[in-house]
């Protein structure tokens, strides 16, 4: 039946209306799109998700966050660090993630002490973090380092052969001391020969092994430092004669010999007198550290009995590693019958009192202090756990233990008979039911 024209010609409006209502209504969504997102993680273990705890910090971060990542161009890890950073953008507007390659900005390259394996720089209010392994967790408390950073002071005792925080010998601290710059900490250089007093604005005091004794009235005024409270960062190294009091007072034993590990090699090291941490007993400090940390030259340490201090390990060798007190030379192995001893050994205690004004006392003491200085400070996790010392023992330290999002086992474990059938039916069995079904469909319409 021939419709009348002037119902066709309504058909016609009414499918044109909708057709353009259709279009509108598709570029007002398209455009929405580009202005508002939602998105759904269907993930496990929420594995693309922020934590609560990061989303919180986040929305009280009000100014703005420029991370820059200098990471060689084609590295993988570039995108992997995209997809991290676009999960803080979707809470944070005002997040800004710059890559540069390293070999395009030698000096800065020189200035930052940038490895081949790279780093990234996370600034807020003109404060600066610095990072050589990213994930959530390392990020956040990088931010939240940086929210809470106040000016503190840290005096290094000098005058008697120490490293020096403004050196730029390899022995020296240099470097370690720009760190704390661009962290509003300030490294001064103390010589208690001309100023017969440690400073009350300083947080924290360092001795980093001298070379020579300290005098009489020095080592009195370090006395009534640490009688009063203060605390310390004691850097030491093996066969150290002039701490030996200082030590007494700590109660802390550094035993003979210097600590070799047979398992430095499977690191590329030659040198069995480097010991490598990547495992660290738990504690404030080490929290959500992950990093490994080379230490040269190490001395073992040990607590005395009855100590008025809580005595904690920070760091241990391996189980591979022994107290080496003869020539290191050659073929070395551990010898029973003397003073050497079996590891694992403790290199570093973390040591805390209740004063009489009722504050905690910490102090820090480390059989080695190279891993500091401006050689080693740019091995993976040296610079990281610097600053992490320094932040405890100042009565700093805000890190949040995020546990790392592992995804569940996706593997799937066939044996050889199930992989056998599965290929049977695959190569053999589908393809001849398709061919059988073909033929029967063939013959079904020809009959027809």
């Amino acid at each position: 039946m021939k419709l009348p024209f002037r119902l066709h010609q309504y058909r016609r409006l009414k499918n044109t209306l909708i057709t353009l209502l259709l279009l509108c209504l598709f570029i007002s969504l398209a455009n929405l799109s580009t202005r508002y997102s939602s998105q759904t993680d269907i993930s496990n273990n929420a594995s693309n998700t922020l934590s609560t705890a990061t989303l919180d910090l986040l929305s009280s971060l009000p100014d703005p966050i420029t991370i820059t990542a200098y990471i060689k161009q084609g590295l993988p890890i570039r995108a992997q660090i995209g997809q991290l950073v676009d999960r803080y953008k979707r809470s944070k507007a005002n997040l800004t993630l710059v890559f540069i390659d390293p070999d395009l900005q030698p000096e800065k390259t020189r200035e930052l002490n940038i490895g081949p394996e790279g780093i990234i720089l996370v600034e807020y209010q003109e404060q600066l973090e610095k990072l050589n392994y990213i994930d959530e967790s390392s990020l956040t408390n990088a931010l939240l380092q940086l929210a809470s950073a106040q000016q503190h002071w840290v005096s290094f005792l000098s005058g008697h052969g120490e490293r020096s925080p403004s050196g730029t010998a390899n022995y020296d601290l240099g470097l370690f001391a720009k760190t704390l710059t661009r962290r509003n900490i300030k490294a001064l250089a103390l010589n208690l020969a001309i100023i017969t007093a440690i400073p009350n604005n300083s947080a924290l005091l360092v001795i980093s092994a001298p070379t020579s004794p300290l005098l009489a009235d020095e080592w009195a005024i370090i006395k009534r430092y640490l009688d009063d409270g203060g605390n310390l960062l004691l850097l030491t190294d093996p066969n150290n004669l002039f701490l030996a009091r200082l030590e007494d007072y700590l109660d802390i034993q550094v035993l003979p010999g210097v600590i070799v590990d047979s398992d430095t090699k499977l690191n590329d090291i030659n040198d069995p007198r480097f010991v490598v941490a990547s495992h660290y007993p738990t504690h404030d400090i080490s929290l959500g550290f992950q990093a490994t940390s080379l230490f040269p030259i190490t001395a073992a340490l040990a607590v005395i009995s009855n100590s008025p201090f809580k005595a904690e390990p920070l760091l241990r060798s391996s189980i591979n590693s022994w107290t080496e007190t003869g020539t290191i030379s050659g073929k070395i192995r551990f010898d029973t019958n003397s003073q050497e001893q079996q590891g694992p050994l403790t290199f570093a205690y973390a040591l805390t009192r209740t004063t009489v004004k009722n504050n905690e006392q910490r102090i820090v003491v480390i059989g080695d202090g190279d891993f500091l200085s401006n050689a080693y400070l740019g091995h993976v996790g040296n610079s990281e756990l610097g600053l992490r010392l320094v932040s405890w023992l100042s009565h700093d330290q805000h890190f949040l233990n995020i546990p790392a999002k592992t995804a569940v086992d996706k593997s799937l474990a066939l044996s050889q008979t199930t992989v056998s059938l599965m290929g049977f039916g695959f190569l053999i069995i589908i393809p001849l039911l398709l061919i059988s079904c073909g033929f029967f469909i063939w013959r079904m319409r020809k009959s027809r």
